[in-house]
């Protein structure tokens, strides 16, 4: 077997190695940050969805506590009452009501 010798290199081809080496590892440094972006924008997105169920669930909280106008019921009197002023908003006169009822009005 023949021996080699192993053959140095200048510190100039030792640098461009570096070099070449510093360029990789910048490379692979965007790589990363371009994912880390991608990752940091997915959990945007799932953080504003939360966000928007939380504003939908408190709407859903606030109706329940305001409490409601209740409309109050009317009375047969008053119900009978309306109806006929209804009927003498619309031009009908109290005989014609009387007449559609079938009673008679005593004067």
């Amino acid at each position: 077997m023949s021996e080699q010798k192993r053959v140095r290199r200048t510190s100039e081809q030792i640098a461009n190695d570096l070099d070449l080496q510093i360029a990789e590892l910048n490379d692979s440094i965007q790589d990363v940050e371009a994912k880390k972006a991608e990752a940091v924008e997915k959990f945007d997105d799932k953080i504003a969805s939360i966000n928007e169920k939380i504003r939908k669930l408190q709407a859903r909280k606030q109706d329940l506590l305001t409490p409601k106008k209740r409309v109050r019921r009317k009375t047969k009197a008053q119900q009978i009452k309306s109806l006929v002023s209804k009927a003498q908003k619309s031009g009908m006169k109290l005989n014609e009501i009387a007449e559609k009822l079938g009673v008679s009005i005593e004067e």
